[in-house]
């Protein structure tokens, strides 16, 4: 009997992670990640996910010489038509109306299922991470954006048009900073990796002390938030508060979703995590300042233990979708 596993690929603005996942979820035997570099365009990308997923593949069965793929699964960042298989819109890639599913399914041969990036990353540690048990779990991905993904009854919550989910649109400041969507005030504008660079280099521009530029010789263009959570760590205060507000932002988004879904579990992802307590007890505390005592009472608010949580998701999307 061979063993049966289903190529994951999760899609990010900054890099992209293609994965062979075994179909029970156990493990992933093979595991890649490059970087997106959107700038190239579509073509570019798609070609270059498709030569890695074709990598990983063979790599499998190299490594498992009765390894057998069954499909594959993309989870894709925005606004998309899973039954279509086009991705209507993605503000960090510039993509509209782009074909993914198809163009997929054809470079690499097999049957393909789309998915939000985010509802990929929830479904992942919903299955095999940290939301492990959840019955209604929110997700939340923080890296060149912010995605979110809704799992109520244990199931996706995909909307009436594919669109739930998006975390990182729902307004936090009204006559706000403007987001990469267009609109002013999103959470992504305020907490998204991007973001939290952003705010730190404006510091430094006002005149901040810090020991920023030090971390990166002086290149205010080369911060990212690892910088910035690195500093925090090491005691720097301009990051440290830079961390703290973000927990606000965080915070008074999240509040709003504990009032709204009242999940179990919320469960966040991606290079935010790395900044561990230092941005989760002051994000916790705000959530609790803000919602309901009883939905605050219930919910926890944990980081991701997935390597690749996307990759697995999309795979478990995929597997889903198929029945």
């Amino acid at each position: 009997m061979s063993t049966r596993f289903v190529l994951g690929i999760d899609i990010g603005g900054t890099t992209y992670s293609v994965g062979s996942v075994a179909t029970d979820g156990s493990r992933v035997a093979v595991l890649h990640e490059e970087p997106t570099r959107p700038e190239r365009g579509a073509d570019d990308v798609l070609a270059r996910i498709i030569a890695l997923g074709k990598r990983t593949m063979d790599e499998t069965r190299t490594a498992i010489p009765d390894a057998e793929f069954i499909g594959v699964g993309a989870g894709a960042p925005g606004p998309l038509n899973r039954a279509s298989g086009i991705v209507l819109l993605t503000p960090n890639l510039g993509w509209v109306d782009f074909p993914l599913r198809d163009r997929l399914a054809k470079g690499l041969g097999c049957t393909t299922e789309i998915d939000n990036d985010a509802n990929c990353a929830v479904l992942g540690e919903c299955w095999r991470g940290a939301a492990q048990g959840a019955v209604h779990a929110l997700g939340v991905t923080i890296g060149t954006g912010i995605g979110g993904g809704i799992v109520l009854g244990r199931r996706l919550y995909h909307g009436a048009s594919d669109c739930a989910g998006e975390i990182g649109h729902t307004t936090i400041e009204a006559n706000g900073r403007r987001c990469n969507c267009g609109n002013y005030g999103c959470l992504e504008a305020y907490a998204s990796g991007s973001a939290i660079a952003r705010r730190a280099v404006e510091a430094l521009d006002a005149g901040a002390e810090s020991t920023l530029p030090s971390l990166v010789d002086g290149a205010l263009d080369q911060i990212t938030a690892q910088t910035v959570y690195e500093a925090a760590s090491a005691g720097d205060e301009l990051s440290r508060e830079v961390v703290q507000d973000t927990a606000k932002f965080l915070g008074a988004g999240f509040a709003n979703l504990v009032n709204i879904f009242n999940p179990d579990t919320i469960v966040v992802c991606g290079g935010v995590t790395r900044a561990g307590e230092l941005l989760f007890a002051p994000l916790r505390r705000e959530v609790a300042k803000r919602a309901f005592k009883p939905a605050v009472a219930a919910v926890r608010i944990v980081p991701g233990t997935l390597e690749a949580p996307g990759v697995y998701g999309a795979a478990k999307a995929f597997l889903d979708a198929r029945g």
